[in-house]
Order: structure tokens, then C-alpha cells, then sequence
């Protein structure tokens, strides 16, 4: 059985590393896991060139189990599906997609990643949060502070009238969201929890007005930690990072594309933190 993830750029992604390694623990020999350049202009084309049915393909090729999504596909992706689950219905994006019965049936894991990231770190439910960014991550997020218990929030843009989509997220999650510019950083983060899901790099320059959160999502994963994530922690406050959302997000496409439950998430995270290491060790 074949899968991959997809996106662009794509080359820095750690998920061919989390999933093969799920495969050999797994004794799932005959699995191969691949990473593919691919935008949204892209994406229909080669998701026309997959082959979602049962045993060997004509070509004699393994068919094909599913898709790990990056951005930008996540939400590109849904009108292409025959399935969409519900919670990426209510998020307005897929990052899994799993081919079974010769259809394309789509699931959002992030939110889970970010879940069980934020309970692995000991990050109780926040009474209030604040979201750094506008996309699909952010989107999750939302959901994943829905799921904990809290209906309302602040998204922190650079340019509101860019931020409809996940403003739509927000109301079919039931969240009641405020939307505010960067200029209103400061009020804004005087909360439980600020989750940034800027791209690396972009928070740098708020790093010393973040530290004085009590607790830092950053989705950030390399290089790590980031600035601001190295104020948080220096100034007492909790930190968890992109890696633990990365790693289980990765653990439940596994269950999804494999049916099974028995998914290695330790032999998933070393293999993940030594790919880490051995590029930081290559750039330090």
C-alpha cells in the first residue's frame, strides 16, 4: 500500500519520517510513505492520477491507502472528495485523505493533534484565548478551544477583510470570535492561552511581548524553539510546540488509513525528534 504527503514547499516535512516509522513497528512491510511538490492548481490532476480501489492496480503498482494534506491544499481539497467528515465540514478543511470502496473520503486530524498536544504538555482548558493567524490552522484551533470547552476567542490578523473563511469557521463551530489587528496585540494576550499559527519566523518580532502569557501554543516545529517560545519559557511560562501536534495529528491519519488502533506513537516520536536533531546538528 502506497501514501504520501502532499503540499508546497514540501521538502522540510517530517510526516514521511513519523509514518514510516509507524509502518516498521507495525510489521507493515509492504507500506511505503512518499512526499510530493504539489499546489492547488496541482492537486486535481494528480489526485486524478491516484488509484483509489481494492488490491493491485493494472500496472501492477500497490494502490493507494491516503493522502497527508500541508498547506495550501487543506481546503482546496474538499470539493474533490465523495466524503467529507463532519468536523472538517465545520472547519472548512481536510488534511487527511483516505481512499476506500474506489472513494475519496476526507477527515481533519489537526484538531486532534492540537488537543492532545496541549494535554500531553498539561495545558488545562483555557477560560480565554487568543489565535496568531487567519488560515487553516487557525481554523482548527478554534474548533480543537471548542472541544475544550470554550465558545468564544480573538483572532489576531494582519488584515481582517483576509480573514473571512475562518471568520465562517468560527460560526459553524458555535465560537464567538473577535477579530483585531496586530496593533492590538498587547490587550489581546492578556489570557489563558495565545495559540500562534504564524509561519516560522513571523512571531520573532512579538517574542517580548508574548512572554508574559501564562501559556504558548506555537505550531512552529523547526526551528526550535522559536523566539517567542524561548521568551514564554524563560519568563516561567508553558510552551508546547508544533512538534507534539505534528506527531499525533500523524498518529491518527495512521489509524485512519490502516484500520488499526495499535499505532507506535513513541517509536513515531523518536524517529520524528532524530530527524530534528540531525538537521539542527547539520545548520547549528
Amino acid at each position: 500500500m502506497r501514501a504520501a504527503v502532499m503540499g508546497s514547499p514540501i521538502g522540510h516535512s517530517l510526516s514521511p519520517y513519523l509514518h514510516r516509522a509507524a509502518y516498521q513497528a507495525m510489521g507493515l512491510d509492504g507500506w511505503s510513505y512518499e512526499a510530493f511538490e504539489c499546489d492547488e492548481a496541482r492537486l486535481p490532476a494528480l489526485l486524478g492520477e491516484l488509484t483509489p480501489v481494492r488490491g493491485q492496480t493494472p500496472g501492477g503498482e500497490d494502490p493507494w491507502a491516503g493522502l497527508s494534506l500541508t498547506m495550501p491544499l487543506k481546503r482546496a481539497v474538499l470539493p474533490l472528495l465523495d466524503t467529507v467528515s463532519d468536523l472538517a465540514v465545520e472547519v472548512g478543511g481536510a488534511n487527511t485523505v483516505v481512499f476506500r470502496d474506489g472513494r475519496r473520503h476526507g477527515h481533519n486530524t489537526d484538531v486532534y493533534g492540537i488537543e492532545q498536544a496541549l494535554a500531553e504538555a498539561g495545558v488545562p482548558a483555557p477560560g480565554s484565548a487568543t489565535v496568531l493567524g487567519g488560515g487553516a490552522t487557525a481554523a482548527s484551533a478554534l474548533a480543537a478551544l471548542r472541544n475544550l470547552g470554550l465558545f468564544s476567542a480573538t483572532l489576531l490578523v494582519r488584515d481582517p477583510a483576509r480573514a473571512g473563511e475562518t471568520v465562517e469557521v468560527a460560526e459553524r463551530l458555535g465560537v464567538a470570535l473577535a477579530v483585531e489587528t496586530f496593533d492590538k496585540l498587547d490587550a489581546c494576550t492578556r489570557v489563558d492561552l495565545v495559540v500562534s499559527t504564524l509561519p516560522g519566523g513571523a512571531a520573532d518580532a512579538f517574542a517580548d511581548r508574548l512572554a508574559r502569557v501564562p501559556a504558548l501554543f506555537d505550531v512552529v516545529y523547526s526551528p526550535w524553539p522559536t523566539s517567542a517560545a524561548a521568551a514564554v519559557r524563560a519568563a516561567g511560562g508553558t510552551v508546547v510546540g508544533g512538534f507534539a501536534m505534528l506527531l499525533h495529528q500523524a498518529v491518527r491519519q495512521v489509524e485512519l488509513m490502516t484500520g488499526r488502533t495499535d499505532v507506535p506513537v513513541e517509536a513515531m516520536r523518536a524517529a520524528g525528534e532524530a530527524e530534528l536533531a540531525r538537521r539542527s546538528s547539520r545548520t547549528g
